[in-house]
């Protein structure tokens, strides 16, 4: 019947996460943090996944708290864990599988920004090797690359038998099992001024962009899908360190600018650049999760900058 049809495309049916088991690293802070919320409010287990445990704690009781008063059935649990190591990948799936079953979608999102360039003054030779050479380090990269493009592997392949028992779980017909990795636009870009002239962070961005793909297709067998997230510019404390609040917010200190241009938002008070919000990442991740039909995938979330800016995307 036509009624019956038309509940069963109501947003409350496609996007009830009821019985959802979640893992997000990085999910207590930035954007990790907007899909946790995103998911808890509509119904879904979250387990997050940072360095410090008192950390996560503190955010998972606000936003816990908050959805009991609500009445919501999810909730957030934290896990401390170094998401760089491969021993620590297998560690975090055998904690998550002694409290859950399965798990029906792993979000790759941790990731970190190392030391920023400032572009070179001049055309010279000795003004790029100042600007983009002497400043970085091989630790940043090491760093950037291990943090935001190795773990991610050692992750997914971690948490590959809970991701398949969710399919003969009581809600997987509902949803796909699925991996979502956030990379970036930065993974795309040919002007570095839109990743703050870091390229170690650009580099790490490029791998996991296109290790989306490639993992999509190598785990076509196991009926687990693999996508990704490349945001543009977001509020969080790689854009704007140190200005988190005690929701785990970050703000944008008055008058700060971008060496960049972000054309499609809403309207933004004068004087603040435009950036993404927790509704736009939010309704992203409900897509991502609640659509069987997508798979290898990147979607670009970053108000249009890479329209006014040269990229391969």
């Amino acid at each position: 019947m036509a009624d019956s049809v038309l509940k069963e495309l109501t947003s409350s049916s496609l996007f009830d996460l009821t019985g959802v088991v979640a893992v997000v690293t990085g999910g207590g802070t930035g954007i990790g943090l907007m899909i946790t919320t995103t998911l808890i409010a509509n119904g879904a287990t979250v387990y997050i996944i940072g360095p410090k445990q008192a950390d996560l704690d503190e955010i998972a009781k606000v936003y816990n708290n908050a959805a009991e008063k609500e009445n919501k059935p999810g909730r957030i649990y934290g896990l401390q864990g170094d998401v760089r190591r491969k021993s620590e990948a297998l560690r975090l799936a055998v904690e998550v599988g002694k409290r859950e079953n399965h798990v029906t979608v792993l979000f790759n999102n941790a990731g970190v920004i190392t030391t920023r360039s400032q572009p070179p003054t001049e055309a010279t030779a000795e003004a790029f090797m100042k600007a983009y050479f002497d400043p970085i380090t091989e630790e940043d990269f090491d760093q950037a690359v291990t943090t935001n493009a190795v773990g991610p592997y050692w992750l997914t392949f971690a948490f590959l038998p809970l991701l398949e028992k969710w399919k003969s779980s009581p809600g997987g017909a509902r949803f796909a099992p699925q991996i979502v990795m956030t990379s970036s636009m930065n993974g795309w870009t040919k002007d570095s001024a839109t990743c703050g002239h870091t390229f170690p962070y650009l580099y790490s961005k490029s791998a996991i962009g296109h290790a989306t793909a490639t993992l999509a297709h190598e785990l076509l067998p196991l009926g687990v899908r693999v996508n990704g997230i490349a945001p543009g510019l977001f509020v969080t404390d790689m854009s704007s360190p140190g200005t988190l609040d005690a929701l785990g917010q970050s703000h944008l200190p008055p008058g700060r600018k971008f060496n960049f241009e972000v054309p499609v938002s809403r309207p933004v008070p004068e004087g603040q650049p435009r950036a993404g919000t927790n509704r736009d990442m939010g309704t992203l991740v409900l897509f991502l999760v609640a659509n069987w039909f997508v798979d290898g995938e990147t979607v670009l979330i970053d108000g249009g900058t890479l329209l006014k800016h040269p990229s391969s995307y």
